[in-house]
């Protein structure tokens, strides 16, 4: 009987990962296209009312994943990083079929709820991405999450518009079933990363939201690039909260070139996630090639806000892609400043800032949106939410230059 090796263990350890990723994903993109029908069916036809809720619905599961987000970041710290990602994965699939079933609206929120809360265990992932993987190689590590994270967002709307068509509800069920499947497989497969000898104490003001963010003041460049990341992740959303209604206001696309234009900015993106962040850091470093990846994202929104015709304003999707660069150099160069036992608390802590601009971005968007398009206004500027994305992540990029000159300096 031949021994795996520690190299060998890692990396199918590393593999469980990305497909804990990949099919989490998967599971919330399944669902996509069918959610909003549910909620129509719910509230009789009224569409009108059924948008309200279901901004409601999105702002609370932003919402949870804020709250929830530092509790599994500080319980991984505590009890390590397996038993948090199978719980949430169990948890998650289970939580799909209480939606499947769901009776009422009222129970439907629940799942939400529910989904918010064990959604947020993807900042474990990261945690447990930083424990198993050198420094050097780590931004390899998040730019493969990335891509995982890409990938099953280009399958599951495909897949559940597909599926949706048998009944709004049997998304629900795929989902559950891909949860579950994920979950029992790495019951028997994934080893724990963090050691109890580099466990931290479970401590409520590590664990709650406002108390984890006093983790990213406790460290100058850790500040800085937290901002910058918060920035980042809210110019980011300006894609799901207006990319459709603006292609087709100024466009005229309809659904099936929006479809194949999301579906190719996927896979542009996750190309670079998985195939470009190691050689071009391992080339660059991560300060140059995070700087370069804001520039790239900027430049992609400028593009989109400016086109005059659709023609032009697929120039932006390469753009796009490789503005997938900057993340994954910014992750590797925050763990490097954390101990061990603070990895957890870090990812939870920027989980909950995506919540925070989950929470954010959509009403900043929509509502420049329609103010740039309002025919009673004094000014008729259809891109302006992707102008104004290009604005946040430019200044994401001077503020970062600034906050990581200082250790490229000290590294000369």
């Amino acid at each position: 009987m031949t021994e795996t090796s520690p190299s060998n263990a890692r990396g199918a350890a590393l593999a469980f990962i990305i497909v804990t990723v990949v099919l989490d994903s998967l599971a919330l993109g399944v669902i996509i296209p069918v959610l909003p029908k549910l909620v129509v069916e719910f509230e009789g036809g009224d569409t009108a009312r059924a948008a309200q809720i279901f901004g409601v619905f999105g702002t609370v599961w932003a919402l949870m994943q804020f709250v929830f987000s530092p509790v599994l970041g500080a319980l991984s710290d505590r009890f390590g990083r397996r038993t948090v990602i199978l719980v949430s994965n169990f948890g998650l699939g289970l939580d799909y079929v209480l939606m499947a079933l769901a009776p009422s609206l009222g129970w439907l929120f629940v799942g939400r709820v529910i989904s918010g809360i064990t959604a947020a265990s993807f900042g474990t992932a990261g945690a447990y991405i930083a424990d198993v993987t050198p420094p050097e190689t780590r931004a390899r590590g998040f730019g493969m999450i990335g891509a995982g994270f890409g990938l099953g967002f280009v399958l599951g709307p495909a897949l559940g518009g597909l599926l949706g068509g048998m009944g709004p509800r049997v998304p629900f069920w795929i989902a559950a079933v891909l949860s579950l499947a994920n979950a029992t497989y790495g019951f028997f497969v994934l080893p724990e990363s963090l050691p109890p000898a580099r466990r931290a104490p479970f401590s409520w003001q590590r664990a709650n939201p406002v108390g984890s963010l006093t983790l990213l003041r406790s460290r100058r460049q850790l500040v800085g690039l937290s901002t910058v990341m918060f920035l980042r992740n809210v110019a980011h959303d300006v894609l799901p909260s207006t990319f459709v209604l603006y292609t087709g206001y100024r466009y005229g696309w309809d659904t099936r070139t929006i479809g194949l234009t999301m579906a190719a900015m996927g896979v542009c993106g996750m190309i670079v996630s998985a195939g470009l962040v190691q050689p071009v850091v391992t080339r660059f470093g991560e300060r140059r090639v995070l700087l370069a990846g804001l520039g790239f994202g900027t430049a992609a929104f400028a593009v989109y806000g400016l086109a005059p015709t659709g023609l032009l304003a697929l120039a932006a999707v390469p753009l796009q892609a490789l503005w997938s660069l900057d993340a994954p150099a910014a992750q590797g160069l925050m763990t490097r400043v954390m101990d061990p036992s603070e990895q957890g608390q870090l990812q939870g802590a920027q989980s909950s800032l995506r919540g925070i601009g989950g929470m954010i971005a959509p009403g900043l968007f929509t509502q420049t949106f329609a103010r740039a398009i309002d025919t009673h206004g004094t000014w008729h500027v259809p891109g302006a939410p992707f102008l104004l994305a290009a604005a946040l992540l430019g200044s994401a990029l001077v503020l970062a230059s600034r906050v990581t000159r200082r250790t490229a300096d000290a590294r000369r």
